[in-house]
């Protein structure tokens, strides 16, 4: 696996369950969805041969295993438990939003490449569209909560332009032409004000 998508290793104390799905997602990050078998799912969790069979005994259970645990751990990096109340502006807004997407560029981005790879699965197999999707239901219901409550006048439609812009700019910077020019904070933090700013009026909102 290459220093550059390899992701960090498993917290202590981790389930079994947990072990299987880390290795999962780690294999799908490096070798794509070809790669992903039962077999080196227990040679790079280092567990004997069988283990995720036990586990997960159908390719359906094991990627919706691994769906499961991206949205664990994306809920980490996206912290979705320091999301800022709306009270504290919209500087407050940016800057959480901001290091949330920096995050998954950076240090979590052997994660975003998997996630990738299990949504692309998902529009070929439609009952992991629906875990996937239920997946990512939580960060958008939230961030809708925020900028209705910032005073949105269109709250659905500014969480898709949100998500579409936070998720073009990873795609492009993580498997697209900007892969080898990945913005710093404050470039992330400055396209998102500009967004936001649009969506929510500008300094008048601050």
């Amino acid at each position: 696996m290459s220093p550059r998508t390899a992701p960090p290793g498993p917290p202590a104390g981790a389930s079994r369950a947990d072990l299987v799905a880390d290795a999962a997602l780690a294999l799908l990050a490096e070798r794509g969805m070809r790669g992903l078998t039962h077999r080196a799912v227990d040679e790079a969790a280092g567990l004997p041969q069988g283990s995720t069979s036990n586990l997960a005994r159908t390719r359906q259970a094991l990627l919706e295993l691994a769906v499961r645990r991206l949205a664990d751990r994306e809920a980490r990096v996206l912290a979705l438990h320091e999301m800022p109340d709306p009270r504290a502006g919209l500087d407050a807004l940016v800057d959480a939003l901001a290091l949330a997407t920096h995050r998954a560029l950076t240090r979590n981005r052997a994660l975003t490449l998997a996630r990738y790879e299990l949504a692309l699965e998902a529009t070929r197999r439609p009952e992991l569209r629906a875990h996937f999707d239920s997946a990512g239901a939580r960060f958008r219901e939230q961030l809708g909560a925020l900028v209705t409550a910032m005073g949105s006048a269109d709250p659905g439609r500014h969480v898709l332009s949100l998500v579409a812009w936070a998720d073009g700019l990873m795609f492009s910077c993580v498997a697209g032409t900007f892969h080898a020019e990945v913005p710093g904070l404050a470039e992330v933090r400055s396209g998102l004000r500009e967004i936001l700013d649009g969506m929510l009026g500008g300094p008048s909102t601050r």
